[in-house]
C-alpha cells in the first residue's frame, strides 16, 4: 500500500528542496530558481536547477532529476520509502504505521544488521585460537592491537558454515543473509559461507553502519581481495573506506590511498584522512564525494606501471570534480604501508616529509612525460613540448598557465612565446573538435535517438514534442483537464511513454490529488527525470491556451495519418470512422 497523500504532501511541504539540496552543494539564486554544480556528474558550469515555484529539480548536463524525495534517494543512494523517512525524521513528523510497503526497507535494515553481527563474530574470530594466524598476520604488518580495535579487524576462519551457522542461530534468516552477500546458495538451498580463511576488513559508511567487507587472504593465492559485491545497502563504486574517519580528520584534503591495508598504516602513522577506493579503480561518483568533504586530494599510489595509470585517471576525474590535486612519489617505489613499516616511530614525520615535497598533478603529469623524452635532441624536445603544451592547455587558471609556460621555456631553452603560440594553436583544434562532438550529440538528442525513456520519438518527433507539450499543460493546469480529455484519448496518444503518463496524470487529477506529489514512488528514477524534464522545459513554462489547442491539433492530425496509413487493409466502417477524424481534427 502506497504512503498517504496527505502525508507525502506535508514531507515535501515541511522539507523545502533548496533548503535540504544546500545541506549536499552550494546553490546560487539566478531569477526565480537556484542554480549550482551537480552532485551528481562532474562539471564546470552550472547545469544544475532548482524550480521553487514546483520544488523540483533537473540537470541539464546529466539529465537527473524529480523532487526532494529523489534527491535524497539519489544523493543517499536509498530507495523511496528509506529516503522518505530520511525527510519525516528531518522534520520531526511520524511515519504512518502499517500503510505501506516496507519490505525493502525492512530489508536494508536486517542486512545492515547482519552485517553488525558479522564484523562482530570475526573480531571476535581473531582473538581465538582458530584466528591466531590472522591475529599473526595483522602483527607481521606492524598492527597494533588499538589500530585493529579502531578499524573492527576480523578474521573469517576456514569452516564454510561457521559464520552462517553463527548468523542463523541468532535469528537471521538464509534470504537475509544471501541478501547481505555474506554467504552464497545451493540449488538445494543450502548457504554456506563467502569469506573463508581471510582476514578482514569491515567498510562502513558514514552513518556508522557496516555496509560490506573486504577479505585478504594470507598466502600467495588469487584473488588477494575479496569485496562484498553490490547489496540493497552498497554499492562499491559510490563508496570510500575509512570515509567515515576521514570525514572527522579535521582537515579538508584527502589521502588517496589504493588498499585498505595502506589506509590502515597511514592512520596508524597519525594521519586520519586517509582513505581508498573498494576494489574497483576511482569512479566519478567517489570523486564527487571526495569534493564534498575535502577541497584537496593527495594521490598516494603506487609508483609501478599500474600505480602510474591509476593516478591519470584519478588525476582526470579528481580534477573534473573540482578538486585540487597532490601526487605523493613513495621514495625506493615502496608503498605506503611498506614504506610506514620500514620507519618505525620515524614513520609519521617521513611520511609529512614525503607530503610536503609532493607536487601538484600538472608537475607530476610534466615530469613523467619529461622521463619520456631526450630533450638533448632536438626530434625529443619537440616531441617533449608538443605534448607539455596539450597539459598546459588543460588548466583554466591563465596564471598558473603562465608559470608552468616560464617554466617549459627555461627548460628547453624555448621562447615563451613560441610555447604559448603553439599551445593557443592545441586549443583551437580542441575546442573545433569539442564542439563537432557537442553538435553531434545535441543533433542526436534533438531527433531523439539517444531517447531511452522514449525510443518512439525517433520515429514520430512531430507527434511526441506535442503531447509532452500536452502532458506538461495538464499537470500545471489541472482544470484543464475537462477541455483535454474531451478531445484526446490515451487511444491518440501514440508514443508508449506519452500513453502511460497521459492516463497517470488524468487519474491522479481526476481523483482530486496534486499530480507531482507521488510522482517518485510510482516512476523509477529514470522516468522521474523524464517526467520532470517535460514540467520544467520551456514550452511548458511557457505555454497558452493557444498553443494547447495547437498541440491537440497536431496530435489529431498525427493520429489520422496514422490511421489512414493503414487504409489499405481497413473495414468499410473503420475509413468512415477515419474520415471522420480527419474532418474533426479540422474544425
Amino acid at each position: 500500500m502506497a504512503l498517504p497523500e496527505g502525508f507525502i504532501a506535508e514531507i515535501k511541504d515541511r522539507n523545502d528542496i533548496t533548503d535540504v539540496a544546500s545541506s549536499y552543494m552550494n546553490l546560487k539564486r539566478r531569477g526565480r530558481n537556484m542554480v549550482g554544480l551537480c552532485p551528481f556528474h562532474s562539471e564546470k558550469t552550472p547545469s544544475f536547477n532548482i524550480y521553487t515555484e514546483n520544488g523540483s529539480f533537473y540537470c541539464f548536463g546529466c539529465g537527473v532529476g524529480g523532487d526532494v524525495i529523489t534527491f535524497i534517494m539519489k544523493i543517499e543512494n536509498l530507495d523511496y520509502i528509506d529516503a522518505v523517512k530520511l525527510l519525516a525524521q528531518r522534520c520531526g513528523l511520524n511515519m504512518p504505521e502499517d500503510s505501506y510497503d516496507d519490505s525493502m526497507s525492512a530489508l536494508r535494515k536486517r542486512i545492515y544488521e547482519a552485517n553488525r553481527e558479522a564484523a562482530r563474530f570475526f573480531y571476535k574470530s581473531l582473538y581465538s585460537p582458530q584466528g591466531r594466524k590472522g591475529l599473526d598476520y595483522f602483527h607481521g604488518r606492524a598492527l597494533s592491537d588499538r589500530t585493529i580495535r579502531h578499524f573492527g579487524l576480523g578474521y573469517a576462519d576456514e569452516n564454510p558454515y561457521t559464520l552462517c551457522n553463527h548468523l542463523e542461530a541468532l535469528g537471521f534468516k538464509k534470504s537475509e543473509i544471501v541478501a547481505a552477500n555474506l554467504a552464497f546458495q545451493r540449488d538445494n538451498g543450502n548457504i554456506f559461507d563467502r569469506f573463508r580463511d581471510r582476514v578482514m576488513f569491515p567498510i562502513i559508511d558514514l552513518k556508522g553502519n557496516v555496509i560490506a567487507f573486504g577479505g585478504r587472504i594470507m598466502t600467495d593465492q588469487k584473488p588477494k581481495y575479496l569485496n562484498t559485491s553490490d547489496t540493497p545497502v552498497f554499492k562499491k563504486s559510490a563508496n570510500l573506506f575509512s570515509l567515515n574517519n576521514a570525514k572527522n580528520s579535521g582537515v579538508k584534503s584527502l589521502i588517496l590511498c589504493e588498499g585498505y591495508m595502506d589506509v590502515i598504516a597511514v592512520n596508524q602513522a597519525g594521519f586520519q584522512n586517509a582513505v581508498a577506493t573498494l576494489g574497483t579503480a576511482l569512479t566519478q561518483e567517489q570523486a564527487l564525494l571526495m569534493k564534498r568533504y575535502a577541497d584537496e586530494v593527495i594521490i598516494c599510489y603506487d609508483s609501478d606501471e599500474a600505480g602510474q595509470k591509476a593516478t591519470a585517471r584519478a588525476i582526470e576525474l579528481l580534477r573534473n570534480a573540482g578538486l585540487l590535486i597532490k601526487v605523493i612519489t613513495i621514495p625506493d617505489g615502496k608503498d605506503p604501508d611498506e614504506f610506514l613499516r620500514n620507519r618505525g616511530a620515524e614513520g609519521h614525520d617521513a611520511f609529512l616529509n614525503v607530503i610536503e615535497r609532493s607536487g601538484n598533478d600538472l608537475e607530476y603529469r610534466l615530469q613523467k612525460l619529461r622521463r619520456s623524452y631526450d630533450i638533448s635532441q632536438t626530434d625529443g624536445k619537440v616531441a617533449y613540448l608538443n605534448e607539455a603544451v596539450k597539459i598546459l592547455a588543460s588548466i583554466d587558471n591563465s596564471i598558473e598557465q603562465d608559470i608552468y609556460i616560464s617554466k617549459l621555456s627555461k627548460e628547453t631553452e624555448v621562447s615563451t612565446d613560441a610555447v604559448k603560440q603553439q599551445m593557443n594553436k592545441y586549443k583551437k583544434r580542441k575546442r573545433y573538435s569539442d564542439k563537432k562532438t557537442e553538435f553531434r550529440n545535441i543533433r542526436q538528442n534533438l531527433s531523439g535517438r539517444n531517447d531511452k525513456l522514449n525510443p518512439e520519438r525517433y520515429k514520430k518527433p512531430r507527434s511526441t514534442v506535442a503531447e509532452e507539450s500536452l502532458i506538461a499543460y495538464m499537470i500545471n493546469h489541472p482544470d484543464k483537464l475537462g477541455y483535454i480529455s474531451s478531445r484526446i484519448d490515451e487511444g491518440k496518444i501514440q508514443t508508449e511513454f506519452n500513453r502511460k503518463l497521459y492516463v497517470y496524470f488524468s487519474e491522479r487529477i481526476k481523483n482530486g490529488y496534486d499530480p507531482l506529489s507521488s510522482v517518485s514512488g510510482d516512476f523509477t528514477q529514470e522516468e522521474t527525470a523524464g517526467i520532470y524534464r517535460i514540467v520544467n522545459s520551456d514550452f511548458a513554462r511557457m505555454a497558452t491556451e493557444e498553443t494547447l489547442r495547437e498541440n491537440i491539433e497536431v496530435i489529431n492530425e498525427e493520429y489520422a495519418k496514422l490511421k489512414t496509413a493503414d487504409a489499405a487493409n481497413a473495414t468499410y466502417d473503420e475509413i468512415a470512422e477515419m474520415l471522420r477524424m480527419l474532418r474533426d481534427s479540422h474544425k
